[in-house]
């Protein structure tokens, strides 16, 4: 494989290409060719009539996803297991050690600390982040001439996220000329150094988290005007209250959606990274989420094994939190056709 991608290289050095596209080269030829191959089978089995040329379109589409699931998700995955079992520093070949870097964990304190942080922010961020875009949800869904002008407002800091977010909060955050602790100062309050103590840093990360409950929002709101108004009209002449009309019609109608924001913001704030790697791990290692102690052990240290090996404890314990989840959701999710929020689908009455 070495020799053709040298081989690649030589020929489009002979080309004249620019120095800067030879790395992407290799990589655009080998897939051009990949799919001449499949194309050209494809054709083959299509001429045999072997395959219909409707089925023959239907893989080579598909083929796209699966070739680049396979490139970039699977492989690089099987890659992760085999060097969580070795020992390797990137410069020198991967040297076999077995399980010594799993074992190596549980005697690490600093990964019980990075896993710590970790569960203190997803366990108060998770169910704050679901209950505050719910509730912005519930107003949105009013019906106000302007609320359209209002649901740009919310929505808008979601597209201020990643790096961006983080310096903004920094400075928002600056005990001596942020926005929050000036604010304080107008009511005689002297605000805490909140990034940089370790009492105040996870707070101020926690609400740094509800800058972007706009997505949650959106999705809400769309789950809410689907609602069928019949059921509330039904509620009203059985005399409901406000409440008794939220609890026993709004939120069952939307519990998928509140399943999915569950699901899909825990996993998200298991891999919070950004918010670590540019306080540096926060003062006495309050921020030191384990997705940026990961990538210490794996891009600054070059510890490739010990890296991958805490990857993988990281996609145990997010499969086993997701499956617990998954696995309440009998309870409390309510489709269609379910009775009770049970997993018992109704069964259609024979005429």
């Amino acid at each position: 494989m070495n020799g053709l991608i040298e081989t690649l290289y030589r020929f489009y050095e002979n080309m004249g290409m620019p120095a800067v596209l030879l790395p992407l080269l290799p990589f655009l030829t080998l897939i051009v060719i990949l799919y001449a191959v499949l194309f050209a089978v494809t054709r083959f089995l299509v001429k045999k009539k072997v395959m219909r040329t409707k089925t023959a379109s239907f893989y080579m589409f598909v083929s796209v996803w699966v070739v680049g699931f396979l490139l970039f998700t699977l492989g690089p995955m099987i890659f992760s297991l085999y060097i969580s079992f070795t020992q390797w520093e990137v410069v020198n070949p991967p040297v076999w050690i077995g399980t010594d870097n799993y074992r190596m964990l549980f005697k690490d304190s600093i990964f019980y600390k990075s896993l710590g942080v970790t569960f203190y922010y997803t366990l108060v961020s998770v169910p704050l982040q679901v209950a505050l875009s719910l509730l912005i949800a519930l107003l949105m869904n009013l019906k106000l001439r302007t609320i359209y002008l209002f649901r740009t407002i919310y929505y808008m800091p979601t597209l201020v996220q990643g790096v961006a977010q983080v310096v903004l909060f920094i400075w928002i955050f600056n005990p001596n000329v942020g926005l929050i602790n000036s604010v304080l100062r107008v009511f005689g309050i002297e605000g805490p150094g909140w990034l940089t103590s370790p009492s105040w840093a996870m707070p101020a990360i926690i609400i740094m988290s509800l800058w972007t409950v706009g997505g949650n929002m959106i999705i809400y709101l769309a789950g809410l005007t689907d609602i069928p108004q019949s059921l509330y009209e039904q509620a009203d002449i059985d005399g409901a209250t406000a409440w008794r009309k939220f609890w026993n019609v709004t939120l069952p109608q939307i519990s998928p959606i509140l399943f999915f924001n569950t699901v899909t913001s825990m996993i998200g704030a298991f891999q919070t990274f950004t918010q670590g790697f540019l306080t540096a791990g926060g003062p006495d290692n309050s921020l030191l989420f384990y997705a940026y102690y990961l990538y210490q052990n794996a891009f600054m240290w070059f510890k490739m094994g010990y890296g991958s090996a805490l990857a993988w404890v990281l996609f145990v314990i997010i499969l086993i939190f997701t499956a617990l989840v998954f696995r309440s959701s009998a309870l409390w999710v309510y489709y269609e056709n379910e009775v009770g929020g049970r997993k018992r689908r109704v069964r259609k009455q024979k005429a």
